[in-house]
């Protein structure tokens, strides 16, 4: 599951960048910068769940205390 979360991770952040590149250099009317910012919002709400759910059935832990 944590694969997950890092591939949840690393499309957002392509998305982010693919973003800013068609912000610069795309000249038309496509809209590709507004789809590849929806699709970084929906890779964060999907990492959100994915944290939330590994969370609630003990699969994450959260960082314990060093002092034990």
């Amino acid at each position: 599951m944590k694969i997950v979360i890092g591939l949840l991770l690393l499309g957002a952040v392509v998305s982010l960048f693919s973003g800013l590149f068609f912000l610069v250099r795309d000249g038309s009317d496509q809209k590709r910068t507004v789809k590849a910012l929806t699709f970084r919002i929906g890779f964060g709400i999907a990492l959100f769940v994915v944290v939330q759910v590994m969370l609630a059935t003990g699969q994450l832990h959260l960082n314990p205390s060093p002092i034990h």
